[in-house]
């Protein structure tokens, strides 16, 4: 942050979101009347916050190597802090109203399905965007560059394995098939978000990681020339 990296906000407060989600878990293991559901509307004000603040990390991400030279006059602290407050906000929001909608929660299961699904096409988005920027930009070194890769196809990885199954079931299994197993399964896995970011944190600090990609890429390479000798 005194660097002027932004990046480092949205982990940190991604970072906030998991410790949230871990107290109301261990809140929940013990059923104590309002108070436990005053804890779950903690825990999905956090885990919706987590989804944007993942969103938010791709697309800060993405700019970096698409479009880096505004993204180097435009982005400020300032702005950041100001985001990150009004995913606080929305994400308290939706808790509010699913701690005084009990009454409606059939509908609300649609409706916060659909919240959770709206990231993914973001997410893709950021992925295939900086694929393709990534051959002509030159401003970033080859190291962040495969460092951003890494970053953006682990977010989707951990939206598409842990946050997709309970969208999934919410929205179309619900109301064809209910399965007790697979409704304990889907909010199982989705339970795992937390541990799966600590991958995420490993992957935005330099060192052991670059030398991983590094050598990833070349094994990627020698294959190729081994293949085009071949033919």
């Amino acid at each position: 942050v005194r660097r002027d990296h932004v990046a480092p906000i949205y982990v940190i407060n991604l970072l906030i979101t998991d410790v949230l989600q871990f107290c109301c878990m261990i809140v929940r293991v013990a059923p104590n009347g309002k108070i436990t559901e005053i804890f779950y509307s903690i825990y999905l004000s956090a885990l919706f916050a987590s989804v944007f603040f993942m969103v938010c990390i791709s697309l800060e991400r993405y700019l970096v190597i698409a479009h880096p030279l505004w993204y180097r006059f435009r982005r400020t602290i300032k702005t950041s802090v100001v985001l990150c407050v009004l995913v606080w906000v929305l994400s308290a929001v939706c808790g509010v109203i699913i701690f005084f909608s009990e009454d409606l929660n059939r509908y609300l299961d649609i409706l916060y399905a659909i919240l959770f699904l709206l990231p993914f096409p973001l997410l893709i988005f950021s992925l295939v965007g900086t694929l393709k920027a990534l051959s002509a930009s030159i401003s970033v070194p080859s190291d962040e560059k495969r460092r951003i890769v890494g970053i953006l196809v682990l977010v989707l990885l951990i939206y598409s394995l842990l946050f997709l199954p309970s969208i999934i079931y919410y929205l179309v299994l619900l109301y064809i098939y209910y399965d007790k197993t697979v409704f304990i399964l889907s909010f199982t896995i989705l339970r795992l978000s937390p541990l799966a970011d600590t991958f995420l944190y490993v992957f935005m600090r330099k060192g052991f990681i670059d030398k991983l990609l590094a050598s990833v890429c070349c094994c990627r390479m020698d294959s190729n020339d081994i293949s085009s000798q071949s033919v």
